[in-house]
């Protein structure tokens, strides 16, 4: 075992670059970091050191104190669990659906059905507009409020004060179950509580619960979990993967909450992988195609990571990744096909330099098996051996 512990942060939708099948998914000329990088005036000496803007054109940079490369995500989705799936070893060739012009007739009857309660809405948001407009509505008739992001989701949307949050959890349940069907295939599920009084609706971010789909295989995270090592998972990992392979959950809802959870278990003692995902990269910004509020997101990152970095002990490995792209320059409010950045970094780093490009992001999983002497990924290479 190298690392004793290995921390992963996932910059969810921070892509460096088109792919080069990024024309099937209508995504070409994208690229998130570089056109922020175009548009603002980044400042960001703490990311640059460790060789996050190298990642754009692959420079060679001598003077970093990372290991630094970029890897072509191979999945057929540039959804977040096809993502995530992924960096973890699964390989999956079925795209989940997305449902950006309204789900079909078959789907809204069959969630009348099996919760009793007439839908509204059915149309695509990226923000809460939707539930200033149909909140109050929502309120008088009982009925859910159903839409969907750019992503394969289904948001289910109720007033607390009309139908409790756990009636609203148990619907989501039910609404799970019944998207499992493969002419449908949803990845999430969402359920929306929020409070208020017209004109003024706030969504309760800290009761939203998210119901994936669960791994379609066995992950790396799932090998650690076995061998009984600490699978700890911050902000909606553990939703990603629908608590499968993970044995200590921590929420967090926005990047400020995941950074600080993070930083407080680095300084736990424990042997094994802590994963987790900044979030408002992409619901915040990516999505609603913020440049400014994007990029002033990459500054305050870049202020946490000599915190980060000054915590860790020898052993351990902190990998910074992505899962998507979301080009907030790019037209629509979809997520965007590219290429990954990857960051490596540790204390006991001799010769940090520009690595090959990954064939595929999940050789990040393959690291971690490797690291910990689990079950080889279904996919990916390990490059362990190459960090010294």
């Amino acid at each position: 075992m190298k690392f004793k512990r290995i921390f992963l942060m996932v910059l969810d939708s921070l892509g460096v670059g088109e792919t080069n099948d990024a024309v099937d998914f209508g995504d070409v000329g994208a690229n998130t970091l570089g056109h922020i990088v175009e548009k603002y005036n980044l400042f960001i000496p703490n990311l640059k050191k460790i060789g996050f803007l190298d990642t754009l054109n692959m420079n060679e940079n001598k003077n970093v104190d990372a290991y630094y490369t970029i890897a072509k995500p191979i999945n057929a989705g540039k959804d977040t669990l096809n993502g995530h799936y992924e960096m973890v070893g699964i390989k999956n060739d079925i795209p989940f659906r997305a449902f950006n012009q309204g789900f079909t007739y078959d789907v809204l009857a069959g969630i009348e059905e099996i919760t009793g309660r007439t839908v509204i809405g059915n149309k695509c948001s990226h923000d809460n507009s939707i539930i200033q407009e149909l909140g109050e509505r929502q309120y008088n008739y009982g009925s859910l409020i159903i839409y969907t992001s750019a992503d394969s989701d289904l948001q289910v949307a109720a007033h607390e004060d009309c139908i409790p949050i756990a009636s609203l959890y148990e619907y989501c349940e039910r609404i799970r179950a019944l998207t499992l069907k493969e002419d449908w295939r949803i990845a999430r599920i969402i359920a929306r509580p929020f409070t208020g009084t017209p004109g003024k609706y706030k969504l309760i971010n800290t009761a939203r619960r998210d119901y994936a789909i669960k791994p379609p295989k066995k992950t790396v995270l799932d090998s650690l979990n076995s061998r009984d090592y600490s699978v700890i998972g911050i902000g909606k990992i553990n939703d990603i993967f629908d608590g499968q392979g993970i044995n200590k959950m921590i929420k967090a809802n926005t990047n400020a909450e995941a950074i600080n959870k993070f930083t407080d278990i680095i300084d736990k003692n424990f042997i094994g992988i802590c994963m987790v995902n900044l979030p408002d990269f992409d619901s915040l910004y990516g999505h609603m195609r913020d440049i400014e509020g994007y990029a002033k997101a990459i500054e305050e990152l870049d202020v946490n990571i000599p915190i980060i970095i000054n915590k860790l002990e020898l052993d351990d490995l902190l990998i910074i990744t992505a899962d998507h792209g979301n080009d907030p320059s790019f037209p629509g409010n979809d997520h965007t096909r590219e290429n990954l950045p990857v960051i490596l970094y540790s204390r006991n780093f001799k010769h940090p330099r520009r690595l090959e490009k990954f064939d595929t992001l999940a050789n990040i999983g393959a690291l971690i098996a490797n690291n910990f002497d689990v079950e080889e990924t279904e996919i990916g290479e390990s490059i362990l051996e190459e960090l010294e």
